[in-house]
């Protein structure tokens, strides 16, 4: 492609140089915009420069792209809701032998992970779990963060949906989702296992067998104390239900004390002894005259009545004790009744949600299925993302809150720009001066090819860089054969992928890792840009260049 006018070129590259500071450096004193605000402000000032039209503006957004990122972030959410990334968080200190051992299985964990739910949201969720484990069992957080950030991307470079730029490569190199896997697993496995050992060897030290005998200890009592305080019952709700039970109670017998029978009982009792007090008087007042035999029959009167009186008395305590016991069984009914209705509601809602979380798993795998099989990929993840939203039969708003539109429109601004800067000429000028010493069909080649991946992909990101670069790889490989051009197309995406652990700044997975980190309460930590260096270098170079050996096209 011939060079544009020099206006044009200047303006391009200083519209393209503004979307990437900001895309490299989103915080930056004179412009703290962030990322996505400066992708969009490139963009524009692409459009204002008139180094690209309005109209084909428009065309360089990649809409399948999009589609296909969209269905697999809404994916995602719904795995998280069901416990998906939980039950991985469990199965890292399930049993666990130490730190090593712990290692080995956040390497394991999210390189799987990030192959299937992309890097940057097994890093999202998994940061949190990891830097808690490792703080709760006296472990130095670095290894393992270093371990969930390398793994997740190199296992995200096995499939077409485990980061962006491999969406990218999948699309516009019409490669399948089975060929593409087929064609980077192998490297993706022995790369996995290789950084696995580099990080064993650079931490050997730090994690020791005299601390991996306590960690092993102290994992099981933490897992042991998290399931007891999921099952336990709370002390004060069991108090609070207690006291309600005996107010009841109580209140149920005033009740009964008031009731209109009881009274009754009562009122004759103090009738009669009224009566009895005035024949005593009467008594009193009477003539001498027949005393002694009136004293002897009222006497005699007195007996009677008192009998009478303690016979009543007698009933009446009878049935008052008769009615509390039945006021009690009446208490014990109604608690048990409501028991049984709670537990049956519970029991009913975990089966609802058993059945849901089932369903979310069953919808991933077709999903998965579905791309295995050669479908279209974009709408594949669109159908099985709107398949959970129907089962989930609820408002969706809440769910789709939680997809990162910041991102999307990120790569709507960066289609533009970089689709700007390509017509100024700039980017083939530079291609067809490295062009014939990075042939794919020798090894010289295919080692300068991949150390300009590797430095772009640090320098301008690794999605712009697959964008400028990956037709004009493509179209050189093809020149060759059409397997060497798949095969190139498989390359960009094994050192794109993996250049991403050579800094900080290579991905947006580490990035995400470093700021998890540093924000959660308690146990904050901060991953240093020359801390992550120190390993990112001898690791990136090491898994690359083993990597290029493996990669096939098939």
């Amino acid at each position: 492609m011939a060079m544009a006018a020099p206006v044009k070129v200047v303006l391009g590259s200083i519209a393209f140089g503004i979307f990437w500071v900001l895309a490299v450096f989103p915080a930056v004193p004179f412009l703290p915009i962030g990322r996505t605000a400066g992708s969009l402000l490139g963009a524009m000032l692409m459009v204002i420069f008139r180094v690209i039209p309005p109209e084909e503006a428009y065309d360089a957004i990649d809409l399948p792209i999009l589609g296909l990122l969209f269905g697999t972030m809404v994916v995602s959410v719904f795995l998280e809701k069901a416990d998906m990334f939980k039950y991985l968080g469990k199965l890292l200190s399930w049993k666990s032998r130490g730190g090593k051992d712990l290692l080995v299985r956040i390497c394991l964990v999210s390189a799987v992970s990030s192959a299937l739910f992309t890097n940057d949201t097994c890093c999202v969720v998994l940061t949190e779990f990891i830097l808690k484990l490792a703080r709760q069992n006296n472990l130095p957080p670095q290894p393992f963060l270093l371990a969930l950030a390398s793994s997740s991307n190199i296992g995200s470079a096995a499939t077409p949906i485990g980061n962006p730029q491999n969406l990218v490569i999948a699309v516009q190199s019409g490669i399948s989702f089975e060929k593409f896997l087929a064609g980077l697993f192998p490297a993706v496995l022995l790369g996995g296992l290789l950084n696995a050992a580099i990080l064993l060897c650079y931490f050997w030290k730090l994690l020791s067998v005299e601390k991996d005998e306590e960690v092993a200890s102290a994992v099981g009592e933490v897992v042991a104390e998290d399931d007891m305080t999921l099952h336990r019952f709370s002390p004060a709700t069991m108090s609070h239900v207690a006291s309600l039970n005996s107010q009841e109670f109580g209140s149920s017998l005033d009740a009964f004390a008031r009731s209109p029978s009881l009274f009754g009982e009562f009122a004759h009792i103090s009738s009669v002894r009224s009566r009895t007090n005035s024949i005593d008087i009467d008594v009193q007042n009477a003539s001498n005259v027949g005393i002694e035999s009136i004293r002897a029959s009222n006497a005699s009167r007195d007996v009677a009545e008192g009998a009478g009186i303690a016979q009543r008395e007698e009933g009446v305590s009878s049935r008052r004790v008769s009615r509390t016991y039945s006021s009690q069984r009446c208490v014990s009914r109604a608690e048990a009744s409501v028991q049984a209705l709670d537990s049956k509601e519970s029991s009913m809602e975990m089966w609802k949600s058993s059945v849901w979380k089932a369903c979310v798993y069953l919808v991933t795998i077709g999903m998965l299925v579905s791309l295995l099989m050669g479908l279209n990929m974009s709408w594949t993840a669109i159908t099985a993302a709107l398949a959970l939203v129907v089962l989930d039969f609820k408002d969706a708003c809440p769910c789709l809150e939680k997809v990162s539109y910041s991102l999307l429109i990120f790569f709507c601004g960066m289609f533009i720009t970089v689709d700007g800067f390509n017509k100024t000429g700039m980017p083939s000028a530079l291609w067809e001066f490295v062009e014939p010493y990075a042939r794919i069909d020798s090894a010289s080649g295919i080692t300068l090819l991949s150390l300009v991946i590797l430095v772009l992909s640090n320098v301008a990101s690794n999605v712009p860089t697959v964008l400028l670069l990956g037709g004009r790889i493509a179209a050189s490989a093809a020149l060759v054969s059409p397997a060497e051009e798949m095969r190139a197309w498989l390359i960009l995406a094994w050192v794109s992928t993996v250049a991403g652990n050579l800094s900080l700044l290579g991905s947006a997975a580490n990035l995400i890792v470093c700021e998890q980190a540093r924000r959660v309460q308690y146990f904050a930590y901060n991953l240093s840009f020359l801390g992550h260096l120190r390993f990112g270098v001898p690791s990136t170079l090491l898994v690359t260049g083993i990597g290029l050996f493996l990669v096939r096209s098939y």
